[in-house]
């Protein structure tokens, strides 16, 4: 399978990404909330719940997953709902993450970084 990021699609491609959807639930889901595959994709799931999945192997923060995929963070986080409504990832705030844990967090100067850069599009 070959992926490309959607940050130079038409508004109609990610209109069809997300299904026509254009809000997720804003309150479970922040920049900083770390998300943890809890499954191998699936034979038939959509391309970008399967680079999710993979990305997500380690905790990765949904500002970071939107980098990686080139999507707007609204669009990752109606994609990460769907995950999360079928329990293929999981979500916690990193300090809600056990202490043995919180060595594996993403550097809080990468976010920053990868926040401006969102910004900047």
């Amino acid at each position: 399978m070959i992926w490309r990021p959607l940050d130079n699609e038409d508004p109609d491609r990610l209109y069809t990404v997300t299904g026509g959807r254009s809000s997720a639930d804003e309150e479970s889901l922040d920049l900083v909330t770390l998300i943890v595959s809890e499954c191998d994709p699936a034979p038939g799931m959509q391309s970008e719940h399967i680079r999710i999945l993979q990305l997500c192997r380690q905790p990765m923060a949904v500002v970071e997953i939107s980098s990686h995929l080139g999507m707007p963070v609204g669009v990752v986080k109606i994609l990460l709902c769907d995950l999360l409504d079928t329990n293929r990832i999981t979500a916690r705030h990193p300090t809600s993450a056990p202490a043995s844990k919180k060595a594996q967090l993403p550097d809080p100067d990468i976010l920053k970084q990868v926040l401006v850069g969102l910004h900047n599009l």
